[in-house]
């Protein structure tokens, strides 16, 4: 089987296998591959039509005991630089989303050692009760196995709790290299990568879709980039729950992997192409203009990417360890449109909200601006932790 045998099935339709992805990763010219990934995305979205999203990062603690070498946000527990948002101050950040029309809210934060599934349902369901417009794409399987742990419930009992408290879907946050090699040299104290798609196959049987993601660049090699996407397709073929595939590059600055290599923009545009082709059972493909730029971000809508993610009006986390890549929201809009491409805003579920299909349809709303390192405190001191009380 050729290089060209392999496009050309994936370009219409049929299934690669691993092996083949590999090859035509390592081995297809780029516009090929480009050219191919974007037939896909031609055939699935024959409108031309490119989302992004609205939505804020709301990290609620930084203390976390998992330690990942290549976190740059976390502080161990009882360290000067831990903090914990109070509730009221979640709140506010939460209000001030949907004045500058965010239709959706990611809580996330570290695996703080008190913080068990009563917290969790306190804080979704104080959001559901204060902003019922907001979707709660929050979380990821390593909270979840951690907050389990904590109250000492399974997993199954933590995920129908959080559901029932206001937790809409899942985000794809903690995958980072689910292959087993890779993942114990960044993050030798969390989750296997087994573990870690088991606790979506379990919500996705209860009814919580999610995300999925990728990081790549912290020296993994080409072989366990495919092999990360193929655990994730196999689990999409039993269960349907992942309605999208995020890859994003490892940003180096500040954290215990010093020294190590970002994949090149090359890189992780021909594994965004071999994603569109491999995926054949994802329906969306979203680029990580966060962490490659804002440039790569719009090459990636001619190598299959239906999706430029979100102007995030708070982000913590990736910004601690060096993406200083930011946009506002009419720049976003033109990223899309320049190239040749309509801009449309969406919700969680990629239903459009607002097509902007001429410039006189674009929005104008100029404080509607990505921030980074956005963790100014509440006025009059430092953060404090949510008591216990409140969440039980």
């Amino acid at each position: 089987m050729t290089v060209d045998d392999i496009l050309q099935r994936g370009a219409d339709g049929g299934r690669i296998t691993p092996d083949e992805a590999l090859v035509i990763y390592t081995e297809a010219p780029l516009h090929a591959l480009g050219e191919a990934a974007d037939a896909v995305r031609r055939r699935r979205y024959p409108d031309g039509i490119v989302t992004y999203l609205i939505d804020r990062n709301i990290n609620y603690t930084n203390v976390c005991v998992t330690a990942c070498k290549f976190c740059a946000f976390y502080r161990a527990p009882k360290h000067g630089e831990g903090w914990s948002h109070p509730l009221d101050e979640i709140l506010r950040r939460c209000g001030e989303a949907v004045e500058l029309g965010a239709t959706q809210v990611m809580l996330q934060g570290g695996h703080h050692p008190e913080y068990g599934v009563a917290y969790y349902e306190s804080l979704f369901s104080a959001v559901k009760a204060a902003y019922p417009e907001l979707v709660i794409h929050s979380i990821g399987p390593s909270e979840i196995l951690h907050m389990a742990r904590v109250s000492g419930v399974p997993v199954a009992e933590a995920l129908t709790r959080i559901k029932a408290a206001g937790l809409d879907s899942i985000a794809g946050a903690g995958a980072e290299l689910l292959p087993a090699r890779p993942r114990t040299a960044i993050a030798p104290l969390k989750e296997s990568g087994e573990e870690w798609l088991s606790v979506m196959e379990q919500a996705h049987r209860l009814g919580i879709e999610s995300t999925a993601t990728m990081m790549m660049g912290t020296g993994e090699t080409n072989a366990e980039r495919i092999e990360h996407l193929r655990m994730i397709r196999e689990v999409q073929d039993r269960t349907g729950g992942f309605r999208s595939f995020i890859p994003w590059t490892y940003q180096p600055e500040n954290n215990h992997l010093r020294g190590r290599t970002q994949a090149t923009s090359i890189e992780y545009l021909r594994l965004v192409a071999v994603a569109r082709l491999f995926f054949d059972n994802i329906a969306h493909l979203q680029s990580s203009w966060l962490t490659t730029g804002k440039d790569v971000g719009q090459l990636s809508l001619h190598t299959g990417v239906d999706d430029l993610g979100s102007i995030m009006l708070e982000e913590n986390v990736i910004s601690s360890a060096g993406a200083r890549h930011r946009s506002n929201l009419l720049g976003l809009v033109w990223l899309i449109r320049s190239a040749g491409r309509i801009p449309a805003q969406r919700d969680t579920l990629y239903r459009h909200l607002r097509v902007h299909r001429t410039p006189a349809d674009d929005p104008s709303d100029e404080r509607v601006v990505s921030h980074f390192s956005s963790i100014a405190l509440p006025a009059g001191g430092a953060g404090r932790q949510l008591p216990l009380e409140a969440a039980r």
